[in-house]
């Protein structure tokens, strides 16, 4: 296998673990009381948000060409680190 395609497959392994850990702290969050429920609510959209981009990044990063390959992984970690970082901080939060 690619170093190109290792790089892809972890990528994708480490977001789908993202997105379950966020889906287990959207159970926990929806059985906050009402206000802070709401603000729950409320990072939860942000994080959602935060994901399409990372797996929308993932999916550029797979059809880039050779050329950008270097600059797009750049992007693509900013992207998970960021998604990652709100994560944690909420996930402290609940």
């Amino acid at each position: 296998m690619s170093t190109r395609n290792q790089y892809i497959t972890k990528m994708k392994l480490q977001l789908d673990e993202l997105n379950a850990a966020m889906a287990k702290l959207e159970t926990k969050a929806q059985a906050a009381t009402d206000d802070a429920h709401d603000l729950y609510k409320e990072e939860m959209r942000k994080l959602r948000h935060q994901s399409k981009l990372a797996v929308a990044k993932l999916d550029e990063l797979k059809t880039s060409s050779e050329v950008g390959w270097e600059a797009m992984v750049t992007e693509m970690e900013k992207i998970r680190d960021a998604f990652a970082h709100s994560f944690n901080y909420f996930k402290s939060q609940v």
